[in-house]
């Protein structure tokens, strides 16, 4: 028998802005709060191994022009 690893259920209180937003940045993509979460938690994911690998985050144009850097991560 396969040993699956069954999802862990958090509780997370948040603010009424902050669900808010959630809300409305699941209607935009088209999933869940709950997805919103998890994909946040990737990008912080890489965010934080490219901090520790001395490498810098940020948003490039078309062009591959540095739009923003992010910082404070």
């Amino acid at each position: 028998m396969a040993n699956e690893q069954q999802p862990v259920r958090l509780s997370l209180s948040v603010s009424p802005e902050l669900n808010a937003l959630l809300e409305q940045l699941a209607v935009a993509g088209s999933c869940t709060k709950s997805e919103v979460l998890r994909k946040a938690i990737a990008l912080y994911d890489v965010a934080f191994e490219a901090k520790l690998q001395k490498n810098r985050l940020g948003i490039l144009d078309q062009n591959k022009q540095l739009l923003t850097e992010i910082v404070g991560l």
